[in-house]
């Protein structure tokens, strides 16, 4: 009697161990796979904003005294430069800090506060006379206006109870200055010791990589903040003069409002533009917000196509959907703090992906030297 088995004994010539079937192809496996990594990202981004929130005492400070350090990094280094102590130098440069902003925040604050009435009567009578046209929407925009100082207190109340409950906003703003005015001081005098710190604790060789990056990172959001502020200046001080030579009122409480809206791009320009042309339309009639609403564009394509590409596009590039999806992401986050710390904080995050980008492909261009006589001359 014949066995199958002898026929085909096991190890027999051609005989392939058998392997199961897979239940999902490759293009599956590899969907599932970035999937995962996808959701373990998010996950990680989640925890981190949400420490953030929960930190945000202490987190505010930080940014702030990043934001101080990148906006006056070069005179300090300058400083250093004409042999002053390190301490001194640091002094020094967050003096300068605090007269900067104490001056520019005084004279924002007293223009804002000056003609403020004056801006708030312009808006409610150009939303009656809108509302003569718009019917219910003019009616909307003139109770708006109206209870404008009421909403803000409201809000700044409620704002107020749920930040920290017992503790007033005033003292807290004091505390985060002082707090960040001393974080900028240590981040300026002791900017070596970080580097070093930062080569000795990163794990293998990959320290010079890591300060590299750091770098890379704080180069954006030094070039954010010092361009931020030169466009600031020169669009508050354009559509300031073209409002006084329209004779339109508040014209300098409007054009410190453009030089705050500055630091929130597109949507800040745009609030502030708005303002401007309602104010005018209110108490100069049609043709002179027209007027206004011509400094204002002109003023838009002068920083869009001759002052962004030239003080901004060597240190922060970004796309304009990049920066928008940024401030609404900031906003939902922490409001209005949110839509200011946002778009440096992805110019540093942007800085860094590209320096990674960069050493990759340096990388894969020596490999690609290595492999053969082959390769171009480019990558060696």
């Amino acid at each position: 009697m014949r066995n199958d088995s002898d026929e085909n004994p096991p190890g027999a010539e051609g005989e392939r161990p058998w392997r199961p079937e897979p239940l999902l192809p490759v293009e599956a496996r590899r969907a599932a796979a970035w999937c995962l990594v996808t959701l373990l990202v998010a996950t990680v981004v989640a925890l981190g904003v949400w420490l953030c929130v929960e930190l945000s005492t202490a987190v505010t400070p930080v940014l702030l005294a990043l934001l101080g350090s990148g906006l006056l990094g070069p005179l300090y280094r300058r400083l250093v430069a004409m042999r002053l102590n390190r301490s001194l130098a640091a002094g020094l440069t967050c003096a300068v800090l605090v007269v900067v902003v104490g001056g520019a925040g005084y004279i924002v604050i007293s223009a804002l506060v000056d003609t403020g009435d004056q801006i708030i009567a312009s808006l409610r009578s150009a939303a009656k006379s809108l509302s003569e046209h718009f019917g219910a929407a003019g009616t909307s925009l003139d109770d708006l206006a109206a209870r404008s100082k009421q909403l803000v207190t409201k809000f700044g109340g409620s704002a107020a109870s749920g930040l920290l409950a017992g503790v007033s906003v005033v003292g807290q703003f004091f505390a985060a200055s002082i707090l960040a005015l001393l974080l900028t001081f240590f981040f300026l005098r002791d900017s070596d010791k970080a580097v070093r710190a930062l080569n000795d604790w990163a794990p293998g060789s990959s320290g010079p990589q890591l300060e590299r990056m750091a770098r890379r990172g704080f180069r954006g959001i030094e070039g954010f903040m010092r361009g931020t502020t030169f466009i600031a200046l020169i669009d508050a001080l354009c559509i300031t003069v073209g409002l006084l030579i329209l004779r339109v009122p508040g014209a300098v409480g409007l054009g410190a409002l453009v030089f705050v809206g500055a630091y929130i791009p597109y949507l800040g320009a745009f609030i502030s533009g708005a303002v401007a042309v309602l104010v005018a339309l209110a108490d100069r009639g049609f043709v002179i917000a027209l007027w206004a609403l011509g400094v204002v564009v002109a003023v838009q394509i002068l920083e869009g196509h001759v002052l962004q590409p030239m003080i901004q596009s060597r240190t922060v590039q970004m796309h304009p959907a990049t920066v928008l999806l940024a401030i609404t992401a900031g906003a939902s986050v922490a409001g209005i703090l949110g839509m200011l710390l946002s778009v440096p904080l992805v110019a540093a995050f942007s800085g860094v992906l590209h320096e990674l980008r960069v050493h990759y492909a340096a990388g894969s261009d020596s490999d690609s030297g290595d492999s053969g006589p082959t390769a171009s001359p480019a990558s060696s």
